[in-house]
């Protein structure tokens, strides 16, 4: 969300943000439904206050002007309980439009429509070049017996899965791994809810636009939430920080939950595009300073590269593109794990973690304040990051570990979390 004042002096560079990201939205129109309520506002303010001095004015009035007062009053009272329901309806359709408005992308940010646009920062690690026929993460995790895959389906739908024996141990090895690291390197741990309120979603910008991606608990009014971020953000809805207390660094694990509603039919084999994953989550409040915001933006990126380099995955680091960034994001980074069995076995570089830059979107539509030196008050900077996703992460792991014999030579870094074992081998 950006504030209004700003959208006005500033029409054209938003109207090139809406496009640029891809935004269904209408300026011209919340530009004209700001125009309507800031009049009708003039008018009720005005009718209000002259209400007010008729009550003072009768109060000292003579007997005779009394009666004329008393009955401009009753006129301008019935003139406000005529107005007032325009405004509430001005207001509301005002109050959704702006919900829909597009942080504004960073000036580095390349222009385009999907990740081809994405532009390529560096790749890190070297990708294996097989003397054998490799196997995807599929026929892997089956041969260890990782995973119920119809089981669950059987009462749980599609893209259910179960994690069996070495899987679940792995994940939580890798989760666990994540967790570490992050501790060390300063993060404070949480283990937040779930299940959030409709305000949450809307405060961190899942809601309106991410709406048909949430699961809903209609009884509760409640929804399971899609990654840690939203409850991490809202813990500090409605405070205002001192700047000293800045910046605050999260490190917030959960299940996380996701229709996957825009996917139907893609990515349906294996473990890529699930409905219920587990999630490490980065999450930073800084001061409202492009430059810091900017220095603790390469520093969540970098504690994702440091859990990539101890699993030993290669990767890529790419500049996402505005038609790849969210609503509230002026900076993404996409870093892209090389899975070999991607691409009918040709491998691919695909998406296991993202590092964002939001400036005060989510702050402003969540209230959160910072008091600096000088006693005023301005809107937080927020910042994200994908520590580490599972199973997406399961999959490059597998893959790029795997022998000829079927089995999975484990990273060093990955050998005290799963009790000392060096090497995953197939069920007999």
């Amino acid at each position: 969300m950006l504030d209004i004042a700003f959208i006005r002096q500033n029409a054209d560079a938003v109207r090139a943000a809406i496009k640029n990201k891809r935004v269904d939205l209408d300026l011209d129109l919340l530009l004209t439904t700001d125009k309507e309520r800031r009049t009708l506002l003039g008018e009720l303010e005005q009718k209000r206050a002259r209400k007010n001095e008729i009550a003072q004015l009768i109060s000292k009035a003579s007997k005779e002007d009394r009666p004329t007062l008393i009955e401009e009053g009753k006129a301008v009272k019935v003139a406000l309980e005529q107005r007032e329901p325009a405004m509430t309806e001005v207001q509301k359709r005002f109050d959704e439009l702006m919900l829909k408005v597009p942080s504004l992308p960073r000036p580095e940010v390349p222009i385009g429509v999907g990740e081809e646009d994405n532009v390529e920062i560096r790749k890190v690690g070297t990708v294996r070049t097989f003397d054998f026929k490799a196997k995807d993460h599929v026929e892997l995790m089956t041969l260890h017996g990782m995973v119920n895959w119809e089981g669950p389906r059987k009462f749980a739908g599609g893209r259910s899965y179960a994690l069996m024996g070495t899987g679940a141990l792995l994940e939580l090895a890798v989760t666990r791994l994540a967790v570490d690291t992050l501790v060390e390197r300063g993060l404070t741990m949480v283990i937040p809810p779930v299940m959030v309120k409709e305000r949450a979603m809307t405060g961190t910008g899942f809601f309106p636009l991410g709406r048909e991606e949430a699961y809903a608990i209609t009884a509760d009014e409640l929804f399971l939430v899609g990654t840690a971020e939203v409850p991490l953000v809202s813990l500090h809805a409605d405070e205002t920080f001192e700047a000293s207390a800045l910046p605050i660094r999260y490190a917030g694990i959960s299940n996380c939950f996701r229709r996957e509603a825009g996917a139907y039919g893609k990515d349906t084999k294996g473990l890529y595009r699930v409905h219920q994953f587990t999630k490490v989550e980065q999450v930073v409040f800084c001061v409202p300073d492009e430059e810091m915001a900017e220095k603790e933006h390469y520093q969540l990126l970098g504690n994702a590269e440091a859990i990539l380099a101890k699993l030993e995955i290669p990767y890529r680091v790419a500049l996402a593109c505005t038609g790849e960034i969210g609503l509230g994001q002026t900076r993404k980074h996409e870093v892209e794990s090389w899975m070999p069995g991607r691409n009918e076995g040709k491998g691919a570089y695909n998406e296991t973690h993202s590092c964002s830059t939001l400036g005060d979107f989510q702050a402003r539509r969540s209230n959160i304040r910072v008091r600096t030196a000088d006693g005023t008050t301005a809107y937080a900077y927020t910042l994200n990051n994908t520590a580490i996703a599972s199973p997406r992460i399961l999959i490059p792991l597998l893959e790029n570990h795997q022998n000829a014999d079927g089995s999975i030579t484990l990273p060093k870094a990955l050998v005290p979390y799963m009790n000392g074992v060096t090497v995953l081998r197939p069920k007999a």
